[in-house]
């Protein structure tokens, strides 16, 4: 029986991509294992496949700044390492595949002294650093943008797949969506959301400039779970925690969607042709990952950017929405004209796979 092991965690984005490509190698017939962090969200999210069987090792945080925690995490990395050699080797995976993350590296790692075939990917246009020390390591590192190349030495290494996305979103239905709402099919409507969790300055844009914006638009807010607001109200306006299966059909309704720029989000905006308005986080609370994948859509033509301190105010939202309300056939045009390269989790499967 062939075996795999996933590696990745400390947030959604470095476990999805590992949760959408599990199921085709358990068709294939795979043993499926999983390395993950002691206690990590990873752990939760990987028990929806029983067949799955996870593993943990040590690791630590790799911070940018100054903190005395790094002490101690740095003694943690090097056993962390010598726990994934040995459980690795015990393991005997044929293929190891790495979606980055803190727990990834001490992994990568493992299955290099071990002599293991190591396929790593990166969703944002430049590596976080996990992924850039682990990069030495690796046989083949897949990345979202064509851009990331720019960012690495071992660029023979690079293989761009473009995003992973599914099907969730396409073919929806305008009319589904106004029905669902409660909304009018033909009338301008901005769609808000922030993620799974939301994104406070984009749940204060809209409850600052919700009267001001309702006289123009009919407005889909999708809060998250930890924004939703029952005080918000207003004739043309929606409000969820979070949508599933109707997502589809909204985001047909929605004109202009005003986002996040985490890479997933905003290449699912961009196949489906959505003119965008992307605020970043800000720095201070990330990398500043998302500034750099704004600018690159912002180059592109496919969106524009207001920074996160400024999207409550109206002197900034609200002339910027009209613009591209207005120009919205220009960004649409960018996009048809320069599509996105992507791929599906079956197609990289098999790209890991070699069938």
């Amino acid at each position: 029986m062939p075996k795999i092991v996933f590696t990745g965690g400390g947030s959604a984005g470095h476990v999805t991509l590992n949760l959408a490509l599990i199921p085709y190698f358990i068709e294939q017939g795979y043993q499926v294992d999983y390395i993950g962090s002691i206690g990590g969200m990873e752990q939760e999210l990987v028990k929806k496949f029983p067949e799955v069987t996870y593993h943990s090792v040590l690791t630590g945080k790799l911070r940018r700044y100054f903190s005395m925690q790094n002490v101690w995490d740095m003694a943690k990395i090097p056993l962390g390492c010598l726990e994934a050699t040995w459980l690795i080797h015990k393991l005997n995976p044929d293929i190891i595949f790495s979606k980055g993350g803190f727990v990834s590296f001490p992994v990568v790692v493992g299955g290099f002294l071990n002599r293991k075939k190591i396929f790593m990917h990166e969703s944002d246009l430049t590596p976080g650093l996990a992924n850039k020390l682990s990069l030495p390591f690796v046989g083949t590192f897949f990345t979202t943008f064509p851009e990331t190349i720019n960012s690495v030495s071992q660029k023979q290494k690079v293989k761009c797949v473009g995003p992973v996305l599914s099907d969730r979103l396409f073919n929806g239905s305008k009319e589904r969506g106004a029905k669902y709402a409660g909304l009018k099919a033909d009338k301008p409507t901005i769609m808000f959301i922030g993620g799974s969790l939301g994104a406070q300055s984009l749940n204060n844009a809209v409850a600052t400039n919700l009267d001001e914006l309702l006289k123009h638009y009919q407005i889909i807010h999708i809060s998250g779970k930890n924004g939703y607001n029952p005080e918000l109200k207003g004739k043309g306006y929606v409000q969820y925690e979070y949508v599933d299966k109707e997502l589809k059909d909204l985001m047909a309704l929605a004109d202009v969607v005003i986002s996040r720029a985490g890479s997933n989000s905003i290449f699912e905006l961009a196949s489906l042709q959505k003119p965008m308005i992307l605020v970043p986080l800000p720095n201070t609370a990330s990398r500043g990952e998302q500034s750099l994948n704004a600018k690159s859509f912002a180059n592109k033509g496919y969106a524009e950017i207001i920074k996160d301190e400024d999207i409550s105010k109206a002197e900034v939202l609200l002339p910027m929405l009209e613009k591209v309300f207005a120009d919205r056939e220009k960004y649409i045009s960018a996009m048809r004209n320069n599509p996105v390269k992507i791929t599906s989790a079956e197609k990289l499967s098999a790209e890991i796979s070699g069938k």
